[in-house]
């Protein structure tokens, strides 16, 4: 379906995009990840069309975007971050006047409503809507050319709780037809929305994998949580420290305050291999004469594992 060779994109001296190759299938739900400046925003807008690569070749079903550019396009939706929508318009309004720039009537405009979940607004103001209502209109606004491509930039950003559960059940229920690339900065979307992810990083890619296969490689690293009362943070890292499998101690904050012991401290010993270490530590808790609170495994999150690759840790 997509197919990226190659591809660079400078602006001016600067080099935005640096090399990068991958292909995306038809029904695959994509998140496209990196941080601020990372290259992800103009690698999507080249995607769409928006701009044109340096170097390299976007390939859409096999025809290069440059020389099919129509056609390329009419199979794409996309979602901006701050959807360019028109306050002062009504909503059904709005959503009929991109309907016929694109060749629909009003049939398509009461289905996306529908599908989008706006006949309860469809009458209001765009500029009285509700950021959430206003992100569901730009998504009726992506889907009326109905693309078999949908491209959406931080679809869920300035999204309170709520509404963000709402938008992602609607891009997963969209995303059953149509192949979805999500760039996001909440990365527990991806493990919820996405069945692959993309990381760029200073340009290049980082990393690219199904979700559970970039866990499996680096979410095997773990440490154990233990908060262990009765004893100074020297004693017990020293004491913890000297158990087999222990790779490092250090102080934590993860833990809850433990308010009927002041002594009460937290510590993440992080593991060396695949060694099982809490029996071990509670027997040294135990011989010290210590009390033991909370004893648990901590695996690396998708959060975690996203810092790793883009601090410049394993690729």
């Amino acid at each position: 379906m997509i197919d990226v060779s190659h591809v660079s994109r400078f602006f001016g001296e600067f080099r935005a995009v640096d090399d990068i190759s991958f292909s995306i299938k038809t029904g695959e739900i994509v998140g496209l990840l990196g941080p601020n400046g990372a290259g992800k925003t103009t690698t999507m807008r080249m995607i769409a069309g928006y701009f044109e690569p340096s170097a390299g070749e976007i390939k859409i079903d096999g025809k290069n975007i440059l020389e099919n550019s129509v056609l390329a396009k009419s199979k794409i939706g996309y979602m901006s971050e701050s959807a360019p929508l028109y306050p002062d318009m009504i909503v059904y309004d709005y959503l009929l006047y991109v309907a016929k720039m694109q060749g629909q009537d009003e049939k398509k405009v009461a289905l996306l409503a529908k599908e989008c979940g706006l006949k309860e607004v469809m009458h209001k103001n765009i500029g009285d809507l509700s950021r959430g209502n206003r992100q569901r209109v730009g998504l009726a606004h992506a889907l009326m050319s109905d693309p078999e491509i949908l491209i959406l930039d931080e679809p869920t950003g300035g999204l309170d709780p709520n509404q963000a559960v709402e938008v992602r059940e609607l891009i997963k229920e969209i995303g059953k037809t149509r192949t979805v690339i999500i760039s996001t900065h909440i990365l527990s979307e991806v493990e919820m929305m996405c069945s692959r992810v993309i990381i760029i990083s200073r340009g290049k890619i980082a990393a690219d994998s199904s979700t559970a296969a970039l866990k499996e490689r680096y979410g095997h690293k773990s440490a154990v949580l233990a908060t262990i009362g009765g004893a100074s943070i020297d004693e017990i890292t020293g004491a913890l420290c000297e158990a087999n499998g222990v790779a490092s101690v250090i102080l934590s904050s993860d833990a809850e305050k433990i308010d009927s012991d002041e002594s009460a401290v937290s510590v993440m010993a992080s593991i060396e291999g695949d060694v099982e270490i809490r029996p071990e530590i509670a027997k040294i808790v135990t011989e010290k004469g210590w009390k033991l609170y909370e004893l648990s495994m901590k695996k690396n999150s998708l959060e975690d594992i996203f810092h790793e690759i883009t601090a410049g840790g394993d690729k």
